[in-house]
């Protein structure tokens, strides 16, 4: 589940009032549900036991496969990582002694659906897996991209260049632009996530 939960992306989600990141991968064999607020950073990891040992507590009116609790928990979490939550569905959280709680509130086969998840900490290799490492490595591709874009355009305005030395001239005025300042594009950007940042 672990491995698959690698291949998912991040989704940005409301809680009740709370703004978190999650993701999530669900299984007929069990679930495991990775949320931070990029202060901290929760899990839950389920098998078929467990859910079915806690749809047993909280669902008591409910007599369904366990499968069939699974592939409800994914039809009510799949739409609202795609950006699309279900109107008929609610979902509040709140912070627990050391952990985070979901509360999850529907309808399974037209009987009230309840499911909590229990998340507590992630260790430090999974938030390293699927939040630090996946960054860094798009920081770095996204440096990488900067300097070749750099590149070019230095080089377009070294064209640009010999083409008007060589008598060249626009035919539409407003197609002019000013050659390229890499520091002062730099200072700019910076001073821009500075800004966004506070």
């Amino acid at each position: 589940l672990e491995s698959s939960l690698l291949t998912q992306p991040w989704a940005s989600v409301c809680f009740g009032e709370s703004a978190f990141l999650a993701k999530a991968c669900f299984r007929d064999t069990g679930y495991i549900l990775l949320i931070s607020d990029l202060s901290g950073v929760w899990y839950e990891s389920a098998d078929a036991k467990a859910v079915g040992q806690r749809s047993k507590e909280l669902n008591k009116r409910l007599t369904v496969h366990v499968s069939s609790f699974l592939h409800h928990l994914r039809k009510l979490m799949c739409p609202l990582l795609a950006g699309q939550p279900d109107a008929t569905t609610s979902f509040s959280c709140h912070h627990t002694a050391g952990g985070l709680s979901l509360h999850v509130k529907s309808e399974l086969s037209g009987l009230p659906f309840y499911w909590d998840f229990h998340c507590c900490p992630a260790p430090v290799e999974m938030v390293s897996c699927h939040l630090v490492r996946p960054l860094i490595r798009m920081s770095l591709a996204l440096q990488y991209q900067v300097q070749e874009l750099t590149s070019l355009l230095l080089q377009k305005d070294a064209e640009i260049e010999d083409y008007r030395e060589s008598g060249a001239a626009l035919s539409r005025d407003r197609l002019r632009t000013e050659p390229f300042q890499e520091e002062t594009f730099q200072q700019n950007f910076m001073a821009e996530v500075r800004s966004s940042a506070s």
